[in-house]
């Protein structure tokens, strides 16, 4: 290392713009902000959107459709998928997510009464159609919630 090679470390030698400080200063006058206009002024930025006074898209475009912010919304399946899982006795919300079967559990499974089911088997799920619980029932398994 030679004393011609030492340099100050990188981007410790930048000065601020010292605006509006005279001609000598390379930046009165206008401060850089070149000559009169909306930008040129104290406070004169745009907000978000705005397209110089036309309409914005987000007012021009219609509104549509609700979104619950309480609403619950659950993984569903049918006992017709149940009754197909042929080797297992007890089914859970943890063995459909590692089999598979259901992809998010969201808030949590709910169980529906579509189809027949031909066996015994305890089911475990946050919520169950009416029709659900009484075919689990009658077939001699249970239907537990969670």
């Amino acid at each position: 290392m030679k004393i011609e090679e030492i340099r100050p470390a990188e981007g410790s030698r930048k000065r601020n713009k010292r605006v509006g400080r005279g001609v000598g200063s390379g930046h009165g006058k206008t401060s850089c902000k070149g000559h009169k206009g909306q930008k040129a002024r104290s406070g004169g930025t745009t907000g978000l959107g705005f397209e110089g006074g036309q309409m914005p898209l987000q007012r021009r475009l219609p509104k549509r459709g609700f979104k619950n912010r309480f609403g619950i919304e659950y993984a569903v399946i049918n006992l017709d998928r149940i009754n197909s899982l042929k080797d297992m006795d007890v089914v859970t919300p943890e063995v459909l997510l590692e089999k598979r079967i259901i992809k998010d559990l969201k808030d949590g499974l709910k169980v529906l009464g579509d189809g027949k089911i031909e066996r015994p088997v305890t089911v475990k799920a946050t919520a169950f159609s009416s029709s659900a619980a009484e075919k689990i029932a009658a077939a001699g398994g249970k239907a537990e919630v969670l």
